[in-house]
């Protein structure tokens, strides 16, 4: 039987499809749109003469394990970054080694779920998923299909409550690849899907020049928070303040979800933390 049912968050309810017309917001400005990627740029510039203080972050006592989920459109090679500095923290880190991330297809939906399980029978302890962007959506889903097996959700810059696909600016390019997808991607997400049971971060930047920085966010609790980070969208997983703060929430006890301080030299990068 397949297995890639229920992989995908689904609104069923015309109540609830109503209810994110209350609030609609729209994809990014062509100004931030168009130097998202010369910004980026940059960013990796400033991550490669900054790396040498990630050596100072907390770090968690118990080696956890993590995996990395990359963005549409993406592969391990755009995580590598994110991915070197926690094994150097002594992370056990992985890539999810499925290529270039084109939407949800039955490789990929199959391909994340086996190696989720795979690292977590390895590695014998609950495993911290990292999603970027699309990665992100991919990652809450599989932590709500296993929870088990997931110690915490940590997103970049991931839209998990976009309510159109208007809101981003991946559209049209997620839209060439639908032919092979397993599973469509409906619209509006997350609107009847149950909270997620483990600590859950959701990175957002208002610099985003990909999705709308405001589907981006987690509803705040005693087990989700939302923290803004300056960054472009290509570049949370080499801004020197995303990598600084997914490094730190990785620090946390297992099922706890402590106040976010980053330090003072990173303090101006995080306008806005709850």
């Amino acid at each position: 039987m397949s297995t890639t049912a229920a992989v995908l968050p689904t609104a069923t309810t015309p109540a609830a499809k109503a209810a994110t017309t209350k609030r609609y917001v729209r994809k990014p400005g062509l100004a931030l749109a168009t130097t998202d990627l010369a910004r980026s740029m940059w960013e990796f510039g400033a991550y490669a003469c900054t790396w040498p203080a990630m050596a100072t972050v907390p770090v968690s006592g118990d080696s956890q394990p993590v995996l990395v989920l990359p963005g549409f459109g993406t592969s391990d090679l755009l995580t590598s970054p994110l991915r070197a500095t926690l094994t150097q923290l002594g992370y056990p880190t992985y890539g999810w080694r499925l290529g270039m991330n084109i939407g949800p297809t039955a490789r990929i939906l199959d391909g994340m779920r086996g190696k989720l399980e795979r690292v977590y029978q390895r590695r014998g302890q609950p495993v911290s998923l990292v999603g970027w962007s699309l990665g992100g959506i991919f990652a809450r889903e599989l932590a709500r299909e296993r929870p088990e097996m997931v110690r915490q959700v940590i997103t970049l810059g991931s839209p998990f409550r976009m309510e159109t696909h208007d809101q981003s600016r991946a559209k049209a390019a997620f839209n060439l690849f639908s032919g092979q997808h397993a599973q469509s991607l409906q619209t509006p997400l997350e609107v009847d899907t149950a909270p997620l049971t483990m600590p859950s971060t959701a990175f957002y930047s208002k610099l985003d020049g990909v999705v709308a920085w405001q589907v981006c966010r987690e509803k705040p609790s005693e087990l989700s928070e939302s923290i803004e980070v300056l960054t472009s969208h290509l570049g949370f997983g080499h801004n020197p303040a995303a990598v600084w703060g997914v490094a730190d929430r990785l620090a946390m006890p297992e099922g706890e979800l402590s106040p976010f301080n980053p330090p003072f030299w990173l303090r101006s990068a995080f306008p806005h933390r709850r």
